[in-house]
């Protein structure tokens, strides 16, 4: 019976590798995203320091490993059985959640899945325990008190959901307060950050920078390097207590002498900006390992514990032997901590994911306009009418003098960011700071902060300070802040009632269950890991380069094309869809129109992006041209949404005719159908050739060949008609039938106002 909770413990720690590795792949977004957004160096440079802090991290998080040996659970009053059941349901649960959380695409947590995974776990435990009426030594009735470390559980809990309120707080204030002092346009580096190239003094500018970059440096060192290396063993009792007594002292002479020496280097034009946000992506890589690689390991390691110290002193007792072992802190040998310091780099690496840093924080924090990820929301909109209503009580109240000077300190529209640069290195660094001294004083707590909750919502709270919501995407941005916090509760939920039911199915199921569960791990693994992948969407190159284009030529050029390409693949998506749906209706296959479904719901999600991609790109052009070719735009982009309406109505109508099992289209219409479905999609064929070429010569004779067949379709929809009046024609179908065929004219009329439209926005003369 050893062998096979052996066996156990090994699969934990497998589970643990693979948690690792997606883990850091899925959270190097966490410390990377500040250096990369501000472009303060190579992608390799940036993933070598992330290295480093993470390694450092890992190998010196021993601590934190208590959170998930006694920090939710009381194991004193828990057997071994119990232990391993509720070890292995977080693992299995753990897997289960990814599997489904990446299937969706939503965002999650393993800080809060971790949590909420043993609280289910030890919840389910607990409540069996005190159902059976089990006592403790001295014949006390066990209660949920004495079961679970409750105390500690809800420090962890109110920890984890405080630090989303108290960083985006932190994040506004601190930014706010560096933004009055610094503007957007200011001198680094001995360059200037404006359009202009006006710069302030040099002596000035060097003591803000300075100073600035003193506190960020002194901070990043005394929260990482001292509560990173206060396990270590030149940190006797002694040096302890010489820090705590001294500890303003140190704080206040580290800021003077850092702020000295930075001062003096900005002076002579050295990247000190750069540096800190360097030096915060160590430190916040470095709080991470620490502070996370519990999620990853602390589970599989506890296991092990559990396991040797019940195959020494257990004596086959799986339900007697207590694991009153476990209430003693973790003592884990470094070489773990180092192994899963190396799996950690490696992941972050050479994981793919990591190396394709396009993240949901980045995209919402940024300055600029640009594409937006998520749609608008009720409660996003009702949030932005308050504030706005706020804002504007607020001004009335401060004199007038200051709020045109608080105005003035915003210059955003002045700055010069780098080459695709999101934000600038004053607001990187601050985020680098801030969620780095946050996850530091958590760990140094012994409190397993959520890395994801604090930069994200440190991020959130900058890019708010700096006005980077904007009326025209400040609703789009609040929906993104709404749902990814809303998939963080979520996670929180789904966690602790799956391990629950997760628990009991094993505690109750025994060694079958066990051995169920394990193999339906190994499956999702597998499933997630080695399944052919759909292909995503590519990334929209050229609407960057509109963003960032600072010529309006060149911008006029680049939006052309866009429009060009949009409407290209939108075109190209509705004739694939428009042959299947009517192929799906001549063959009565259910499955494409299904799916063809959901495609088109997606398709008109992401037309939507399309225009608000394109409206952007036209406030950049010149405003005479836009004036000018405003009309023929929307005629273009308004006939693609038509023909997606056309398409959904003919894919709806099939789809309930085939899932309702009704009779298929008669032979005798089976040709006729066939041959103007064929002449439809060559039409559209045609016009993608010449989407793709640019050349519009025949732009009029395809709108001619269009309007022909459209006359045919109508006639040939007035024989049918006149064949309904026959009483053994099957109704339904031609009914059905005549719907496609008028569907499809208006395809045709929609096809022909976008060559139209495209034309004349091209330039050429209808």
């Amino acid at each position: 019976m050893n062998a096979f909770f052996l066996g156990i413990v090994v699969f934990l720690i497998v589970l643990a590798v693979f948690d690792l590795v997606v883990g850091v792949s899925n959270d190097a977004v966490n410390f990377l995203n500040s250096a990369i957004g501000a472009k303060v160096a190579k992608f390799r440079t940036i993933l070598i320091i992330a290295a480093i802090g993470v390694f450092a991290g890992a190998s010196l998080s021993n601590g934190m490993m208590d959170v998930a040996r006694h920090g939710i659970m009381t194991p004193a009053y828990f057997s071994f059985y119990d232990v391993m059941c509720v070890f292995l349901a977080v693992m299995i649960t753990d897997v289960i959640l990814l599997d489904v959380f990446n299937t969706l695409g939503m965002p999650t947590s393993t800080t809060v899945s971790m949590v909420f995974e043993l609280l289910g776990g030890s919840f389910a435990i607990a409540l069996l325990k005190i159902i059976r009426g089990e006592v403790d030594i001295d014949g006390n009735a066990l209660s949920l008190g004495d079961l679970l470390n409750t105390e500690k559980a809800m420090s962890v809990i109110l920890g984890i959901f405080l630090s989303v309120a108290i960083a985006f707080v932190l994040g506004a204030i601190v930014q706010w307060i560096a933004r009055m002092v610094f503007t957007f346009t200011y001198r680094v580096n001995g360059k200037s950050t404006s359009f202009d190239g006006k710069m302030g003094g040099r002596i000035g500018s060097s003591l803000k920078i300075g100073i600035f970059s003193g506190i960020a440096v002194t901070s990043i060192i005394w929260f990482l390097l001292i509560n990173g290396l206060k396990g270590s063993s030149f940190m006797t009792p002694d040096v302890k207590a010489t820090i705590a007594e001294n500890t303003w002292y140190i704080i206040g002479g580290g800021i003077v002498v850092c702020s000295v020496i930075m001062t003096i280097l900005s002076a002579f034009k050295l990247p000190v900006l750069r540096f800190v946000i360097l030096l915060g992506t160590f430190a916040l890589a470095m709080a991470f390992a620490g502070n996370d690689l519990v999620n990853f390991v602390g589970v599989p390691l506890s296991g092990l514990d559990a396991y040797q110290d019940y195959a020494a002193n257990g004596n086959g007792e799986l339900h007697g032997y207590l694991m009153t072992s476990l209430m003693e802190s973790a003592h884990t040998p470094t070489i773990y901590l180092i192994i899963a310091g190396v799996v950690m780099v490696l992941s972050l690496v050479f994981s793919k994911k990591a190396q394709n840093v396009v993240k949901t924080s980045v995209d919402l924090s940024r300055q600029d306009e640009g594409d937006e990820m998520f749609g608008s929301s009720s409660l996003a909109r009702v949030l932005v009418r308050v504030a706005s209503k706020t804002a504007i009580g607020i001004d009335k109240i401060v004199p007038k003098p200051v709020s045109q000077w608080v105005d003035s300190r915003f210059n955003a529209d002045e700055m010069k960011l780098e080459n695709g640069a999101a934000f600038d290195q004053i607001r990187a660094s601050v985020n680098l700071v801030l969620a780095g001294i946050l996850v530091a004083l958590g760990t140094s707590l012994k409190l397993p902060l959520s890395t994801t909750y604090v930069t994200f919502m440190v991020a959130m709270g900058t890019s708010l300070a700096d006005r980077a919501w904007g009326r025209e995407s400040a609703v789009f941005r609040i929906t993104g802040v709404i749902s990814v916090i809303g998939g963080w509760f979520l996670t929180a939920g789904i966690a602790f009632v799956a391990c629950y039911l997760i628990t009991n199915g094993l505690y109750f199921g025994s060694y079958v269950a066990m051995v169920v569960a394990i193999a339906l791990a190994i499956f999702l693994l597998i499933r997630s890991n080695f399944k052919n992948k759909e292909s995503k969407k590519q990334e929209d190159t050229v609407f960057k380069q509109i963003v960032h284009s600072q010529n309006q030529q060149e911008t006029w050029m680049l939006l052309c094309e866009h429009i060009r390409q949009g409407n290209a693949d939108r075109l190209q998506f509705v004739v694939s869809t428009y042959e299947k749906s009517t192929n799906a209706f001549l063959t009565e296959s259910y499955s494409p129109l299904r799916k063809g479904s959901t495609l088109i719901d997606e398709e008109r999600k992401e037309l939507k992006r399309q225009r608000r991609r394109e409206l952007i790109g036209m406030q950049r052009i010149d405003p005479l041209v836009a004036t000018e070719r405003n009309t023929w735009y929307y005629l273009g982009i308004n006939s693609c949404q038509q023909m997606l309406y056309s398409l959904k109505r003919i894919n709806d109508q099939i789809r309930e005719h085939v899932g309702n099992n009704f009779k298929p289209l008669p032979e005798e219409y089976h040709e006729q159908f066939v041959d103007t479905r064929n002449n439809v999609v060559k039409l559209f064929e045609q016009t993608l050739a010449m989407l793709s070429s640019g050349d519009f010569t025949d732009a009029e004779k395809l709108r001619k060949e269009c309007e022909d067949l459209q006359a045919q379709m109508s006639s040939d929809r007035k024989k049918m008609l006149d064949t309904m009046q026959n009483e053994r024609a099957n109704i339904t179908t031609l009914i059905l039938t005549i719907h496609i065929m008028q569907e499809s004219q208006e395809l045709l009329g929609s096809l022909r106002h976008m060559i139209r439209g495209m034309n004349k926005f091209a330039g050429a003369d209808v």
